[in-house]
């Protein structure tokens, strides 16, 4: 079993402003391994972390024209297949295949932002955090630092003049397998 343990501190902080103020300093500071925990999704932490839009939007855009290039290209092959001509009807009519290309264009869709949400979350986890404190799923933030070396006090002082409950020096996470 190996272990990395990346040191850094945690700081509790019953406030979300305090939590954002601490995040704004941490980041002038010039750090920017902070890990953030919240109870539920806060908006004002997002933007102290200048958080980049999420990518899994390409995915799904990209399973999503996959899906309708694919379900034009199985109904034109189908079609192309086994001709079935009636009334002087073209072999290959477009508006007939819509159906199938949209049920696609869905299914595909929807599999690919699953895949990438899976992607982008890094799921499932082979790392234990063990940074993580209870109180984050009911009532408290957290914010994890890992400061160079040399940086260290000056983290903490900003941690605590930020409004922080509680600052523990902790390991980042340990490797599992």
């Amino acid at each position: 079993m190996s272990e990395k343990r990346e040191p850094g501190y945690l700081a509790i902080f019953g406030e979300v402003d305090a939590a954002a103020i601490a995040i704004e300093k941490l980041r002038e500071k010039g750090l920017k391994d902070i890990v953030v925990f919240s109870p539920v999704p806060r908006h004002e932490l997002e933007h102290a972390l200048h958080a980049p839009e999420s990518p899994v939007r390409m995915f799904t855009l990209v399973g999503a024209l996959t899906g309708t290039a694919t379900g034009f290209a199985l109904a034109i092959g189908t079609s192309l297949d086994w001709p079935l001509i009636t009334g002087g009807k073209p072999i290959i009519s477009l508006p007939a295949f819509v159906v199938p290309a949209f049920e696609l264009t869905i299914l595909f869709g929807a599999l690919s932002t699953v895949l990438g949400l899976l992607i982008n979350a890094r799921l499932p986890h082979v790392r234990k955090s063990v940074v993580y404190d209870p109180s984050f799923s009911v009532d408290k933030f957290g914010v994890f630092a890992a400061p160079p070396p040399g940086q260290e006090e000056e983290v903490k002082a900003v941690l605590r003049e930020s409004g922080a409950l509680e600052v523990r020096e902790q390991p980042r996470e340990v490797r599992i397998g």
